[in-house]
């Protein structure tokens, strides 16, 4: 085995050929002295002849070191602080002028590095001409979408040798690959404020002893990696072993080597700032190459800029907003305005119908009751509105804002406005248990007695001869947005012409009030007491909406998106808003007997 410094040595010439020691010692890094030393140990072991030039045992002596192949991982899901790039993988991003992961192949393959694979899953296809154009391998991926890069490596474990570990989305300013390296080890830059990257504790010879997540004042791993064969294999052995357990799915494999650390032997191999980038957002993109922008083919940008009539450049200042479980939404500014962009997460959500929604948009902004909405397309669905500046949610107990809202409910209900299209809170409940046949989501005690007595009152409210009117059915607090004292009703996906108390019914069955916090609401929205006719029905209607939010928070469990405790406080509120209507409806024929 080679000391560090003979490799030094031996590795330059067999990149760089023979030349003054002087040369190599800027080369390889280390003193010219130490450059001395080692020519005359390589010399007198034979690996190195009068000339300076390899012999056939130097070689030998280095083939060990050799890198053997690559893997870039591009399997990911796009990553939630790049919503831009949702319909485009981040790797094939084109920045000053390249494509980011044909850059690295290139630079793989500048380094002598021919055999590189390409581990693929999200937008797949996009990445398959990689092996026609630059003669990598493709992997594809098919847990993708249910694990983290872990499954990258278990997928590759058995190519695994000396290895590049890389990022498809990374950018090297400079050819970070050699032919020849000594031992494994993780690149890391030295943070000085605070970092959110893994951060590196080291032992004798910057052996990394410990990772910890996040902190200052200290190197964070940064880009690609390297595994030696002796990595490898004990990589592999522990991925082996944690791969089916509980917890592991989720897990970066930095996350296993962190765990393990104590068991791999792996070096810090620190960079000057300016040499890896790792792009986590696109204020970063932007920051480091403006003109990015122009090159995205994001259908997302054209229709920011065709709306707003602006450039791509002009497009700044992107951020996701966490909200929304059918939608991907961000702010941006543009032209000295900040806008909010949403984009269905799946473009085809049976439940929602595009057209309806945007003609109830247009409908809520001539009525005064969304003065946020700029366009959204009929066919797709995206949306464009202004940014609302301090920006809250209707507070359930304000009850200023809790009659605001109500009022424009009112106003809504009470205009002229027709669509084309209705809403049946009902329909949808029946639909959502259609889907949900195959899931078992509905096979539990109590349900089919829960669903027969939503059918019993939707017959009731059915024979009730309310006209129907343009209804919003999703208004709940977080539809309801408050801004410097403006109250504004956004996202009308389940519009359309419905039952009035289909409203009051989505409103209540959201909130956290008691049943005679509810009655009180009622009474707001009527601005009197309702007729014992016109609560019997309202109850009816909060019951049917609780019964609907709860198949649809069933439907969500059942795709693996938790809804939390409001699953239960829905199935709460279909059973006591069901109990109280038909008392309420029993009492109404009560009176009607007696009368009769």
């Amino acid at each position: 085995m080679l000391t560090r410094n003979q490799f030094n040595v031996l590795s330059s010439i067999a990149v760089g050929g023979p030349r003054p020691q002087r040369a190599i010692a800027a080369d390889a890094g280390i003193s010219l002295g130490s450059v001395n030393s080692a020519f005359r140990e390589l010399k007198d072991a034979g690996m190195l002849n009068a000339r300076g030039a390899l012999t056939a045992d130097g070689e030998k002596a280095l083939d060990p070191y050799r890198v053997e192949n690559a893997v870039v991982m591009a399997a990911g899901m796009p990553s939630q602080s790049a919503p831009l790039l949702c319909d485009i993988p981040m790797g094939l991003l084109r920045v000053r002028g390249e494509v980011l992961i044909e850059r690295q192949i290139r630079q793989l393959h500048e380094a002598g590095i021919a055999d590189v694979i390409v581990v693929v899953g999200y937008m797949k296809e996009r990445f398959f001409y990689l092996e026609d154009e630059l003669g990598v391998e493709i992997r594809v991926s098919e847990d993708y979408a249910v694990r983290n890069n872990n499954s990258t490596l278990h997928l590759v474990r058995e190519s695994l040798g000396n290895t590049y570990i890389c990022s498809a989305d990374d950018y090297f300013t400079e050819n970070v690959f050699e032919p020849y390296v000594y031992k494994a080890y993780y690149p890391a830059v030295f943070f000085e404020g605070p970092t959110d990257e893994y951060l590196l504790t080291v032992g004798t010879g910057k052996r990394i002893t410990r990772v910890s997540a996040g902190g200052q004042g200290g190197y964070g791993m940064l880009g690609h990696a390297y595994f030696d064969r002796a990595f490898s294999r004990a990589f592999v052995d522990i991925l082996e072993r944690e791969y089916g357990r509980l917890g592991t799915a989720g897990k970066l494999w930095e996350d296993l080597y962190a765990e393990h650390a104590g068991e791999l032997d792996m070096v810090m191999r620190p960079y000057e700032a300016g040499v890896i980038y790792e792009f986590d957002s696109l204020d970063e993109l932007g920051d480091f190459d403006p003109r990015f922008i122009e090159n995205v083919d994001a259908s997302i940008l054209g229709n920011i800029c065709r709306t707003l009539d602006a450039k791509p450049e002009e497009v700044t200042d992107i951020h996701p907003i966490n909200q929304g479980l059918t939608n991907l939404s961000f702010s941006f500014r543009c032209n000295g305005g900040r806008y909010v962009y949403r984009h269905p997460v799946r473009r085809r959500e049976t439940s929602i119908n595009r057209e309806s929604e945007a003609f109830s948009q247009g409908v809520a902004r001539d009525l005064g009751l969304d003065g946020s909405y700029i366009y959204e397309d009929p066919e797709l669905g995206w949306k464009i509105a202004r940014y609302l500046d301090d920006c809250a949610y209707l507070d359930y107990h304000d009850r200023q804002q809790v009659s605001q809202a109500l009022s424009m409910l009112r106003t809504l209900h009470r205009s002229d406005a027709t669509s084309r299209w209705r809403f049946d809170v009902h329909e949808t409940t029946k639909q959502l248990i259609a889907a949900l046949e195959d899931e078992r989501r509905t096979s539990f005690k109590g349900f089919d007695e829960l669903v027969g007595l939503m059918d019993d009152l939707a017959c009731r409210t059915g024979a009730d001869g309310v006209s129907p009117c343009l209804c919003h059915n999703d208004c709940y607090a977080m539809n309801i947005l408050v801004s410097d004292g403006t109250m504004h009703l956004v996202d009308w996906e389940y519009s359309g012409m419905s039952d009035y108390a289909s409203d009051l019914g989505a409103f209540i069955c959201c909130s956290d009030y008691t049943y005679d916090q509810a009655l009180e609401v009622l009474e707001v929205y009527f601005e009197r007491r309702p007729s014992p006719g016109e609560l019997a029905h309202c109850l009816a209607y909060i019951a049917l909406a609780s019964c609907c939010w709860f198949v649809w928070a069933l439907a969500k469990e059942a795709r693996g998106a938790s809804v939390g405790e409001s699953l239960y406080r829905w199935y709460r509120s279909a059973k006591l808003y069901g109990r109280k209507a038909i008392e309420a409806y029993e009492t109404l024929e009560g009176i009607a007997k007696g009368e009769a």
